[in-house]
């Protein structure tokens, strides 16, 4: 791995984590975060694979009140450098260790978030002082403790050697693997089963059916859907008496217009 390629795999890691607090940038989520690191190590085609099935798990997990959900950002740059990098794992190994990675993000970013309530503590004694300055400060410190969370296993799994980190894989049960692969499949199911819920009225199931009828047409790829999608997004945008409101004709002066001028005249016989 080149020290260019390391450089960027690192602000990509650091700003994933960043992400995870700030929700700016999706860069927290499985399909961008792998794919950014695919193109900083030379294998866009598995990051991209591995972040789409990432992605679909990924949609099961969510915060529920103060609880923590499992860390995707955390998922999704360690198991993509492990398939995109030097040590080659394969797409479907990568999705069954992504499991227990985000499992022990999880774990981490409670930690984080520990020493982020003492920070917030620090801060409103800040704040009673009027210093602006270093209530900033604080807040940028939060962050980049955040970035660092997910930028520091990075580096480290980047400099363990292939062969240790083939070994360790090699050594995990099958029984196990299997399991975790089993477990993402449902996971997965609760993702679609969620973006369902979202789409279950009147309006958007003719879509939805339609993708259907459309995933049958073979000849048809991923470009043409998202053609297809943008074109029936339009659509709707432009039939949808939801978001096409009717404003009563004027002349170019603003006065009104002959026909408030006849029924004007008719009210008042």
């Amino acid at each position: 791995m080149s020290v260019l390629s390391l450089i960027v795999l690192l602000i990509v890691a650091f700003l994933a984590g960043v992400d995870v607090i700030l929700d700016e940038w999706e860069l927290a989520q499985p399909i961008v975060a792998c794919t950014l690191v695919g193109m900083a190590l030379g294998h866009i085609g598995e990051g991209v694979a591995l972040g789409a099935s990432l992605q679909l798990i990924a949609l099961g997990w969510m915060n529920i009140g103060s609880a923590i959900p499992p860390d995707a950002a955390m998922a999704s740059i360690v198991s993509a450098i492990l398939v995109c990098g030097p040590a080659e794992v394969s797409v479907k190994e990568g999705i069954a260790l992504a499991i227990p990675l985000a499992i022990a993000g999880q774990l981490l970013n409670i930690f984080v978030r520990t020493f982020v309530v003492f920070m917030s503590h620090v801060a409103d004694n800040v704040a009673a002082e009027g210093n602006l300055r270093k209530l900033d400060a604080i807040h940028y410190l939060d962050m980049v403790v955040q970035g660092l969370r997910i930028a520091i296993p990075a580096y480290l799994v980047t400099i363990i050697s292939t062969h240790a980190i083939q070994a360790a894989i090699n050594s995990i049960p099958k029984v196990i693997t299997q399991g975790l692969s089993i477990a993402g499949g449902f996971i997965v199911a609760v993702g679609f089963a969620m973006v369902i819920n979202m789409m279950a009225n009147n309006t958007v199931w003719p879509f939805f059916f339609i993708g259907f009828v459309l995933a049958g047409i073979k000849s048809l790829n991923l470009i043409g859907f998202g053609i297809l999608g943008v074109c029936f997004a339009l659509i709707y945008l432009q039939l949808s008496p939801q978001f096409n409101t009717t404003v009563a004709p004027a002349d170019s002066k603003g006065a009104p217009s002959a026909e408030d001028d006849i029924d004007a005249a008719l009210d008042d016989l």
